[in-house]
């Protein structure tokens, strides 16, 4: 994984945490939280993944169980398998696992990623994000404000507003990684954590961000 792709999960988190901290604060201890708060999410949710697979399994015992083929057969014999169709029911669910191992081998990749060195690139990133973050936060905020038409900031959902700040700071102030590869990531973190529009919406604010700004 490129390590300010791990930043940006990583930075996720951390932004998610910044409005209850007042002053300064211990760059290393929040890292540290903010990993914390990856890892044990990620063990929460295979928690729920081991549930969802004894219920996929439970259902197939009893799918075999009351087969035709099965149900004629002599008590103490064992049952015999059988096809299994496909059904959409089935394949959402396996599909929502596969989700959850993404998720968790990210989560893996950054706790290591960020847990390697003081000075990682990851960290590094991480940090210069929150910094740029912390100088224009104002001037990100407005950003979002003049072009989330009406939005109240407020109001947004907090995942969608950390997502746009992020991609904002990168865009306009830490200017490190290429535009495309900033959009495309915030469209990834939408996806994958906020609702169903939050990635269209996101687009669409950072498109007019991009313009405003001339950004090439």
């Amino acid at each position: 994984m490129q390590a300010r792709r791990a930043a940006r999960e990583l930075a996720l988190i951390l932004f998610s945490q910044l409005d209850s901290i007042q002053g300064d604060f211990d760059f290393q201890d929040i890292i540290i939280k903010s990993v914390r708060t990856l890892t044990n999410n990620s063990i929460e949710e295979v928690n729920t993944a081991a549930n969802s697979i004894m219920e996929i399994k439970e259902q197939i015992n009893e799918y075999e169980a009351n087969h035709p083929s099965n149900i004629e057969r002599p008590i103490g014999i064992s049952d015999k398998p059988v096809p299994i169709p496909t059904t959409e029911d089935m394949r959402n669910k396996l599909d929502g696992l596969l989700n959850i191992a993404d998720k968790t081998v990210l989560a893996l990749e950054i706790a290591e990623m960020a847990a390697l060195e003081e000075n990682s690139d990851v960290k590094q990133y991480i940090k210069s994000i929150t910094e740029q973050y912390k100088i224009h936060k104002n001037d990100i905020d407005e950003q979002i404000k003049k072009f989330a038409l009406g939005w109240d900031i407020n109001r947004l959902v907090k995942m969608d507003k950390d997502i746009l700040r992020i991609a904002i700071c990168e865009l306009l102030y830490v200017k490190e990684a290429p535009l495309k590869v900033i959009i495309d990531e915030a469209l990834e973190l939408a996806k994958k954590y906020s609702t169903d529009d939050s990635a269209s919406f996101v687009n669409g604010i950072l498109g007019k961000v991009v313009l405003e700004n001339n950004l090439k």
